[in-house]
């Protein structure tokens, strides 16, 4: 039986590996695993760059991947904790953006400012117990080639957007999304999809 594998069979271990990792109350990682840890953990393209006032809160026990030449900007979180967050190249993730995993972003992904993107959930079902204190849930977001996510927008846990498609600012995104299509709206409805026998980004009726 693997380390990894013997911890996650034995609570007294976790909650040891858990103290080890994590700071108490702070729901980050603790200075050594960012330091000495991740580096060797998690893998960065040629020519990436992550802003020194982002907020990467990344654990080694979860994937972290950030392709060529994407970047991320400044007061971005970015959080493993749950589920890998995977990056591709030369993406753009704007500035005060929230990337919670399980995400798969593809190449050529562009997102405004204050975009939300969460792969997990809190249960809230038990009404003895405290939401913060209850199970956490989560289903991977999909994010395809070319997506353009407008400003204060959000992407919610299991959502898959397909390739070219572009999300308009403010828009709350609570299902699937096909490819060349433009959404807008609380929750997101298509207004526009590409006709590829007219070449032509033509309305579609609510």
């Amino acid at each position: 039986m693997s380390l990894s594998s013997l911890i996650q069979s034995n609570d007294s271990l976790k909650k040891v590996a858990r103290w080890a990792l994590i700071s108490p109350n702070q729901y980050r990682p603790r200075l050594w695993v960012r330091l000495f840890l991740n580096p060797f953990k998690h893998s960065r393209g040629k020519g990436s760059i992550i802003r020194w006032r982002t907020k990467m809160d990344l654990f080694p026990y979860k994937n972290f991947e950030l392709g060529s030449y994407s970047v991320i900007e400044d007061f971005t979180t970015v959080n493993n904790g749950v589920g890998d967050v995977l990056i591709g190249s030369r993406s753009f993730i704007g500035v005060s953006n929230v990337i919670i995993g399980p995400v798969e972003i593809a190449d050529h992904v562009m997102t405004a400012q204050n975009v939300v993107i969460s792969g997990m959930n809190h249960s809230y079902e038990d009404i003895e117990t405290p939401p913060t204190m209850q199970k956490v849930s989560t289903s991977k977001i999909s994010i395809a080639e070319n997506v353009w996510v407008g400003a204060n927008s959000v992407i919610t846990a299991g959502v898959s957007i397909g390739r070219h498609t572009i999300i308009g600012a403010g828009s709350i995104v609570t299902k699937d999304l096909p490819a060349y299509c433009v959404a807008v709206g609380n929750p997101a409805r298509i207004v526009k999809q590409y006709n590829p026998d007219t070449k032509v980004w033509e309305k579609v009726n609510p």
